[in-house]
């Protein structure tokens, strides 16, 4: 018996396991949340099915929270020209957006004093660059590149669906160990997750917000053929990596095929918005 709860475990789909772990359990009030969890259903800017479970409010308070956090323990740059550089990038990527998605947040941008090559963006729309960065995205439109994608994870809930995954995948694992289910099981069950769920998930996250970071940098008026070059720098500093498979990002290679796949018509809205006037000239 114990054979086939671990065959199972490492065969099913995440939510075929939660309706088996269901159907069995005896918690019906454990098994009820877990399932509400489960169906608590919206969509992502592309149309593709998010469970989140926090409301809006509460991610701003958690992003805000933790974005001051963030300031106090990192050192902030104080080379006003690459903050300025920065900021202006990141003003032409938020004037792109819609009036809803540029009115509803209160954006804000921290370069920080770091050698890492890496940004990132908050609910609420706080953004931060570590200076390093600098170093791989060559110019405005590779910069662009970077925080049009972080800012598409804003715009997608990406953070809202990550910590709900995580809780959706801790209510699981209590409602298997309700179950009496064996170590051996629950690791499977573990691992399960990782590999049939979460992992997958984030790397569909990440393409998402590639996919929406391009879109927005070409109608900020930012040459998307940039992006590809910026992987290209981007694999070419990141050294060894692990499987794609066992990994929550994309390969840099299957990044630039999807991106690659996008830039017709990325290119048409690019001229688009430079017809419009929409040309940054942002300078370091």
């Amino acid at each position: 018996m114990e054979n086939l709860q671990f065959a199972l475990l490492i065969e099913a789909t995440p939510f075929l396991l939660a309706l088996v772990i269901i159907g069995r359990c005896k918690r019906r009030l454990l098994c009820s949340v877990f399932l509400s969890l489960l169906i608590s259903c919206t969509s992502s800017p592309l149309n593709r099915r998010q469970v989140v479970i926090f409301s809006e409010a509460e991610m701003v308070q958690q992003g805000e929270h933790l974005y001051r956090r963030i300031q106090q323990e990192e050192e902030i740059s104080t080379d006003s020209r690459n903050a300025q550089y920065v900021r202006c990038v990141a003003d032409h990527i938020i004037a792109a957006l819609d009036e809803s998605q540029r009115t509803n947040y209160l954006w804000e941008i921290t370069v920080f004093n770091s050698e890492q090559a890496n940004a990132f963006a908050l609910p609420g729309g706080k953004i931060g660059v570590y200076s390093g960065l600098l170093g791989v995205a060559q110019n405005q439109h590779q910069l662009a590149a970077v925080m049009a994608h972080e800012v598409g994870h804003v715009l997608a809930n990406h953070s809202n669906e990550r910590a709900s995954q995580s809780t959706i995948r801790n209510i699981g694992v209590a409602a298997a160990q309700t179950l009496g289910i064996s170590n051996s099981a629950l690791e499977a069950l573990d691992l399960g997750a990782q590999l049939g769920l979460f992992l997958p998930f984030n790397r569909i996250q990440e393409s998402e917000a590639d996919s929406l970071g391009v879109i927005l940098m070409a109608n900020a008026g930012f040459d998307p053929m940039e992006s590809i070059t910026l992987w290209q720098n981007m694999n070419a500093a990141s050294g060894s990596r692990s499987p794609e498979l066992l990994s929550t990002h994309p390969s840099p290679r299957s990044r630039m095929a999807e991106l690659r796949s996008l830039m017709s018509a990325a290119l048409q809205l690019r001229q688009t918005a430079i017809s419009k006037g929409l040309n940054p000239n942002c300078l370091t």
